[in-house]
């Protein structure tokens, strides 16, 4: 080794030996008489120190050499330090340094490498690993590292088996896009890079590895946001011989020994909400339940009085904003631009005040007298100095609009705090939605889940209400994984695929293995995958997953360090025979 320490653990015990550290320049200071380097590595920094009346000349003139993220060798005494720093662990000593010597010169890096640097976010993603070197990005790097022993460490004290699966598979067409790869061996067929293990965890419950578990890469052809990448990683688990209530009851404790563990929190148990009640409650599948705010619907007290807005409204709804009647007219326009947004949609917004001397006051005043606003308030279940906000349309429209509503207003009165948690379960997807675009249902989840029995009798007369045997893992409004119970016999799953508009020829060219595995034993098993960038962000209290991912993608997702994707060769495109469309081509 070229070091006996790191540049994060000597201390005063340590005065008087000989040692030597490898580090980066984290800065020079020059004093004429006396220089001082700080050396970092990603353990800590240690001051070293140089003075003119007793070091040797030679290595004076090294250390004034020395710049910005120069890479040394530094050997001396530890020493204790005559003006001590109280910040940092290594503050109480230096190092009197007998010899130095340069392993590496640097040129001066395109931004500060500081905890609070002058890099803007496009600049660190082009010199990355530069921005790896700064403490909050490591120490991010280093939660993730920790997250994913603990995972490990938990699954594999529960008899879970890390298996494994391939990342060139078949193109399926449900789900997101899939990223495809050319064979050059098989001429004019491609591989897909997987969106998910699905298929081949359910086989490994045919295989009789009933407790799976993978920490794996995922790929997904997706329009990007901030919780988003092309390539992401996911906890991927199955169990085999379970219910529901095992898978529920055993990723609930993973996610509290995370808790425990990484960020010594103790996390109480996971309330459960059926999904259709999520939705008219909360306008959204993964409610943020550290508030309340719940919807309330108003139709029957708020219709047929002469305010056609609502008259011609499938829904009517809204919620009650505890001690905010004291609002400015500006503070309640501002609200009313915000619903208006094109992506939030909403064509305004009605209120009503709850004034602290019972009266009520309202901005549609003309249409509704103060009984009916009190019948408002009654379902509401207002007090006085609440103030109602309500919108009126069709109602899957309406409620995504009031749960963004309700979400700004939950940051604006500080009601999101970062530093407490919710977890929950959502229960009972529906297992078929409806695409105008295509005209046919779509498995909500994935085409293996199943259905709940006492529905089953409805998929040839309803299949929308027809519920699934799915459940998300939710946290502080944020979606962390997802699950269902499987189809684990053949007729059961033929049956879903002519459901999803799957001839008997298209089901068996897809999924014809699969199917054809059932035939042989296959065991009632269930799973469930989390999103393991997202899990690390929460923990790091950041929005943002790319934090958590040593080298990730732009929002057009580039990797603008190595600038890829780039263009592939003439040679490499006829050995995959592909032809690029001559206007392609200028």
């Amino acid at each position: 080794m070229l070091r006996t320490h790191n540049c994060g653990e000597l201390r005063l015990a340590n005065a008087t030996e000989q040692v030597t550290l490898t580090g980066w320049v984290q800065r020079v200071r020059d004093k004429g008489g006396m220089v001082w380097i700080d050396l970092r590595d990603r353990y800590g920094i240690t001051q070293l120190m140089f003075d003119e009346s007793k070091s040797d000349p030679a290595v004076i003139a090294k250390a004034r050499e020395a710049g910005r993220e120069f890479v040394l060798q530094a050997s001396g005494e530890v020493i204790e330090r005559y003006a001590k720093n109280d910040k940092m662990p290594t503050g109480e000593i230096e190092i009197f340094v007998s010899n130095l010597t340069i392993l590496n010169p640097a040129k001066i890096p395109p931004f500060l490498i500081e905890d609070e640097t002058d890099g803007g976010d496009e600049l660190r993603m082009k010199y990355r690993y530069l921005d790896l070197r700064r403490n909050p990005v490591r120490e991010k790097l280093q939660l993730r590292h920790r997250m994913m022993q603990e995972v490990r460490r938990y699954l594999d004290g529960k008899e879970f088996m890390e298996v494994e699966t391939p990342m060139l598979i078949k193109s399926t067409p449900e789900g997101a896009r899939d990223f495809l790869v050319p064979s050059r061996v098989n001429k004019g067929e491609f591989y897909a890079l997987p969106q998910s293990p699905q298929t081949f965890k359910q086989l490994l419950m045919v295989s009789g590895f009933d407790r799976y578990f993978q920490i794996v890469k995922c790929f997904r052809d997706e329009d990007l946001r901030a919780d988003r990448q092309p390539e992401f990683t996911q906890i991927d688990c199955e169990m085999a011989f379970i219910e529901q209530e095992d898978i529920l009851n055993t990723f609930e404790e993973m996610v509290r020994h995370l808790f425990k563990e990484v960020r010594n929190t103790e996390v109480g148990g996971f309330e459960r909400m059926e999904y259709a009640d999520a939705m008219k409650l909360y306008g959204s599948d993964k409610p943020d339940i550290r508030f309340g705010m719940q919807f309330a619907e108003l139709n029957d007290v708020a219709q047929n009085k002469g305010f056609k807005v609502f008259d011609s409204a499938e829904l009517v709804v809204g919620i009650c904003a505890e001690g905010c009647a004291s609002y400015t007219r500006k503070q309640l326009d501002a609200l009313t631009d915000f619903v208006r947004q094109p992506q939030i949609g909403a064509k305004g917004l009605v209120w009503a005040k709850y004034n602290e001397d019972g009266t009520f006051k309202s901005a549609v005043d003309k249409f509704f007298t103060q009984e009916d606003l009190k019948a408002w308030a009654e379902k509401f279940g207002a007090k006085p100095g609440d103030l109602m906000l309500i919108l009126s349309g069709e109602t899957n429209a309406t409620r995504k609009q009031m749960n963004e509503l309700r979400l700004k207003l939950g940051n604006d009165l500080g009601l999101r705090d970062p530093n407490v948690f919710k977890p929950l379960w959502v229960l009972n997807f529906p297992l078929l939605e409806w695409d105008e675009e295509s005209q046919r249902f779509h498995a909500m989840h994935h085409p293996f889940t199943s259905p709940k029995i006492e529905d089953l009798p409805m998929l040839d007369t309803n299949p929308g209400a027809v519920r699934a045997n799915a459940y998300d893992m939710v946290i502080n409004g944020v979606e962390i994984g997802g699950g269902s119970i499987r189809i684990h016999d053949r007729e059961m799953q033929q049956l879903m695929f002519k459901h999803l508009g799957f001839t008997d020829e298209e089901a068996k060219e897809q999924f014809g293995f699969l199917m054809d595995a059932f035939e042989y034993g296959a065991p009632p098993h269930g799973g469930i995958a989390l999103g393991f960038d997202r899990l690390c962000s929460m923990f790091g209290g950041s929005e943002s997953i790319r934090d958590y991912i040593a080298f990730p993608k732009n929002n057009s997702a580039r990797d603008v360090m190595i600038d890829a994707p780039s263009p592939a060769s003439n040679e490499q495109l006829v050995d995959l025979s592909i032809k690029l469309d001559v206007k392609e081509e200028k």
